[in-house]
């Protein structure tokens, strides 16, 4: 079957034009149609979702790493010279560009809907559509929703505010439950996207648990808006018997990761990113980044070895590392990227862990919006199934959950520290980004340190990035009124 990548708009005409092929890549500009089947839009759309939250990008612009050190997981490497814009934070349009793939990803994802009539494949791809405009809108707030897949029709779409996107595609993950729901109960129900589904394999009760999990996301990110409390609360609850992922059913994929650095590399999207190459070189983050010490003290505080399983350790099992921003090289060299992340070229990749759907859960339930079940218990299975990511025992969760139990008798906000602080020590280093959303939205951790580079001076966490150079370019008018942009002061309609 033919399949036309849709134009999203002209913000993307000039986008990926003169980029490298990518392994499984369906297309670098929406402008250029290719030619596929349902399957393979499928299983390529997936892997570039993996790619684009595992850290891997056309470039430095499109890699979520400067996440990972704002977020105290990672430093720039002592054995280069600072990264000045990095390390003080001198944001501009040109520093960073997430809204190209992730908007290519969403074309993709449209694509795939448009050009097949089996219901599996159309819910699949508006569940995977509305992960991305979340990432979207948590990333630069408002931007363009209903004219965003009307191509050459409407050359410069509106914005849209944040908070109608996240209604919008609340609506449309409850469209797809409701879809694959029906499509099961049919006297013939349609044929799986089978080894296609290279997330689930076809099974469209696990993608009803992970739509249902994504919901749960979108609802608890608006905690802070009281007015939505309410409607979100019933929205979750009129699901909750669908149930969640978790550690036996986490969000990965494998599209048959390979060691070999053909067509841009085929290895996991981590072990490109911070592992070797098919010949042992070190891939370039490895090089540039190394172990970040609000990172390696938080992860092995307080009886927890996390630490020792994200970085790699010395002869003496010893982390060595650097506070965000400092320029002299320690003594001995420091530590990297771990090998309870990076078990091999060929791992899954990382869409939803476990473990954050789990601390979700848990949130879900102390705030009311899941109205059966233990918050206890679903923050200690977090802690369980972080630890078995990284290859860590249960007697080493057990311990540490003996050292640091859920806060049962605590207040609400101590429940809620205790579980996000959680979420970003499970979520490190491969769920950067996820972890900056939390932290914008509760304040926890509350105490990750800025960059202490000469001169950064930075007043507070970044809140946000700008409106990429390639929106200003071609659809300059839109761009243009959202006004303004600071990366210490605008936030995202959610953001405490």
């Amino acid at each position: 079957m033919k399949k036309y990548l849709s134009i999203i708009f002209a913000t993307l005409a000039l986008a990926g034009s003169s980029c490298k092929k990518d392994y499984l890549e369906l297309s670098t500009n929406p402008n250029q149609p290719v030619t596929t089947t349902p399957n393979l839009a499928l299983t390529g759309a997936l892997k570039i979702t993996a790619d684009i939250i595992n850290n891997v990008g056309q470039g430095t612009t499109t890699s979520y790493v400067n996440y990972a050190c704002w977020m105290g997981y990672l430093s720039w490497s002592t054995t280069y010279q600072p990264n000045v814009a990095l390390e003080s934070y001198q944001i501009t349009s040109a520093s960073y560009d997430y809204w190209t793939p992730l908007y290519l990803n969403v074309a993709n994802y449209n694509a795939l809907k448009t050009s097949s009539t089996n219901p599996y494949f159309q819910a699949i791809a508006d569940i995977m559509i509305a992960f991305d405009f979340q990432a979207i809108v948590d990333n630069y707030n408002n931007a363009p929703y209903t004219d965003a897949l009307k191509g050459t029709a409407l050359l410069n779409p509106k914005y849209d505010k944040g908070s109608a996107i996240y209604d919008a595609i609340l609506t449309r993950v409850d469209g797809a439950i409701t879809a694959i729901q029906a499509a099961q109960k049919s006297a013939i129900p349609p044929a799986t996207p089978g080894t296609a589904d290279i997330m689930y394999k076809g099974d469209m009760t696990k993608w009803l648990k992970f739509a249902n999990t994504l919901k749960l996301r979108i609802a608890l990110r608006q905690s802070n808006v009281a007015s939505k409390t309410a409607a979100l609360k019933a929205a979750v609850a009129a699901t909750q018997s669908i149930g969640y992922i978790d550690a036996t059913i986490p969000g990965t994929v494998n599209p048959g990761y390979l060691n070999s650095d053909a067509v841009s590399g085929q290895q996991s999207p981590l072990w490109r990113n911070y592992g070797t190459t098919q010949n042992g070189g070190a891939q370039t983050n490895k090089n540039q980044y190394q172990a970040n010490s609000y990172g390696a003290t938080a992860l092995t505080a307080n009886s927890d070895v996390r630490g020792f399983a994200v970085y790699t350790t010395t002869s003496t099992g010893t982390i060595i590392s650097t506070a965000f921003g400092v320029t002299q090289p320690p003594s001995v060299t420091p530590s990297k990227v771990g090998t309870g992340l990076l078990k091999s070229p060929t791992m899954d990749a990382v869409i939803m862990s476990g473990s954050e759907a789990l601390f979700l859960q848990a949130e879900g339930i102390k705030s009311g919006y899941i109205t059966s079940g233990s918050a206890a218990t679903l923050y200690n299975a977090g802690v369980n199934a972080s630890y078995a990511d990284l290859g860590l025992t249960t007697a080493q969760a057990a311990t540490y959950l003996t050292a640091n139990p859920y806060p049962t008798a605590g207040t609400d906000a101590q429940q809620e520290q205790a579980i996000i602080t959680e979420k970003w020590k499970a979520l490190a280093i491969y769920g950067a980004f996820e972890a900056f959303n939390e932290f914008r939205r509760t304040g926890y951790p509350n105490d990750i340190p800025l960059s202490v580079l000469p001169g950064a001076n930075a007043p507070n966490q970044v809140t946000r990035i700008p409106y990429p150079s390639v929106e200003f370019q071609t659809n300059a008018g839109n761009a243009a009124a959202e006004g303004n942009i600071s990366v210490f002061t605008s936030k995202i309609f959610w953001a405490k």
